[in-house]
């Protein structure tokens, strides 16, 4: 319709122009205004034919665009109807990884494979006058795989071998029924004495738990256990019989372990309590004795030799604070033997006290159910970080002197330094000096009182 406005008034013009007769020559500024007039018509023409054109594209471009967005509106429906479809045949399996993957299927079925390998290194040195083999050391220490998780109904397994030492030992093997706080296990697994104990292998801040913990003969045993935790309050219980290894037998023990383990602001408090008795069959003997601070000697410095027994009773005590950085723990343990009529019955003594910081910032010591857990470093190597770092010092205390038997005392001071990369990798420093008291080793003279250096170092990663 512009473009018959625009033509007709371009004819208008012209037809004025020509219009004008000859002597109109003497009017020239007119017949120059309507050049310029029909100048300016044909090129609002042309612009109106461009304007025209450019729309034409715009609706072509506006229409392809529509199209498009059709097309990809089927294709999402399209998409979400498999997607839909896809969920409704979904079985519920799911993978997530905590250092190895954990499948989780529909039900309550899951299933996880672990593992550890810890490797020690370092020396000790004795006196030489006392014969006993020093040097340097080495050993695979923990070399273990097995398999955990859940079934439905609240039913838990876990399975763990260790392949450490040339030999293949079951350490874990059992089932757990949960139901609300309480949970009861049968198999074999670690009974309830102390928190060094129960605290795994992976999580202790020193390259072995302390002194009374093995010379005590602390192991796995196979047995029926209940737990029940209520707020701060834990409270844990079983009956075993003894290791996989030793069965069978007719010995049996009991154990029991309460914990209460409040906040206070934001430090987490632990106070801890267990009992032992363990009836040994007839014609048993015992025996407490203990490495320097490093598992790759066999020597033992202490060592009360066997015993005859019927029986033993321990008790323990417990107590720790993790507050940020820091964190501090002390134990002490007491076992009595009852020996033959005629005999005094001993009571030996462990014990230890234990202070850490980390100097790597936002870290802290882990705890979980009563006990040390994981560390977790809050910027990890490969995540922009250097991992985290923990200095820890320790004096630890084991006597197996009393009642007319000299087993000796073994009196350490320790030092370790803790570096964890990551949540699952770990390298640990420990150096030690060993003061003992009437050892199992006479030095030049006979003497029985010198000291023992160890230093070792930890290589570990688990999954």
């Amino acid at each position: 319709m512009k473009r018959k406005y625009l033509a007709s008034a371009t004819a208008v013009a012209a037809s004025l122009g020509w219009a004008v007769p000859a002597h109109a020559d003497a009017h020239d500024p007119v017949k120059q205004e309507l050049a310029e007039l029909r100048a300016q018509l044909s090129q609002m023409a042309e612009r109106v034919e461009s304007l025209e054109a450019e729309l034409d594209a715009a609706k072509s471009q506006a229409a392809t665009a529509n199209t498009a967005a059709i097309q990809a509106n089927e294709t999402a429906v399209a998409a979400r109807a498999v997607a839909d479809e896809a969920a409704k045949k979904d079985d519920g399996t799911n993978i997530a990884f905590k250092g190895a993957p954990e499948i989780k299927g529909e039900g309550g079925w899951t299933f996880k494979p672990r593992g550890r390998l810890q490797y020690d290194m370092g020396f000790t040195s004795a006196p030489d006058a006392t014969g006993a083999s020093d040097g340097w050391g080495s050993e695979a220490r923990r070399a273990r795989l097995g398999v955990s998780g859940d079934m439905p109904g609240g039913f838990g397994y876990k399975f763990e071998v260790d392949f450490a030492g040339n030999d293949v030992a079951v350490t874990d093997a059992l089932i757990s029924y949960e139901t609300g706080n309480a949970e009861i296990s049968v198999g074999q697994f670690n009974n309830f004495q102390s928190l060094e104990e129960l605290t795994s292998s992976l999580h202790t801040s020193f390259i072995e738990r302390a002194a009374f913990t093995d010379a005590f003969g602390f192991e796995r045993r196979v047995g029926a256990a209940a737990q029940f935790s209520a707020g701060d309050v834990l409270v844990q219980a079983g009956v075993f019989s003894d290791n996989m290894e030793d069965l069978s037998n007719k010995s049996w023990s009991t154990d029991g372990r309460v914990v209460y383990m409040p906040k206070a602001g934001d430090a987490q408090l632990h106070f801890g309590a267990s009992v032992h008795y363990a009836d040994l069959e007839s014609g048993d003997t015992v025996r407490y004795r203990q490495r320097p601070l490093v598992h790759f000697t066999s020597e033992r410095f202490v060592n009360t030799g066997n015993l005859p027994a019927s029986s033993e009773f321990g008790f323990g005590l417990e107590g720790a604070v993790i507050a940020g950085p820091f964190h501090a723990v002390a134990e002490g343990y007491w076992q009595n033997v009852d020996m033959p009529v005629g005999m005094d019955d001993p009571t030996f003594f462990g014990g230890y006290a234990e202070v850490g910081y980390f100097l790597t910032a936002g870290d802290t010591r882990g705890y979980k159910g009563g006990k040390f857990d994981r560390t977790k470093p809050a910027n990890p190597v490969g995540e922009g970080g250097a991992g985290s770092v923990q200095l820890n010092l320790r004096y630890d205390h084991l006597d197996l002197n009393d009642a007319g038997i000299f087993g000796g005392k073994q009196n350490g001071y320790f030092l370790s330094l803790v570096w964890k990369p990551t949540d699952y990798t770990m390298l640990l420093a420990n150096y030690g000096v060993l003061d003992y008291d009437d050892a199992a080793f006479p030095a030049a003279g006979g003497d029985r009182n010198y000291s023992v250096d160890a230093f070792g170092i930890r290589a570990q990663i688990d999954f």
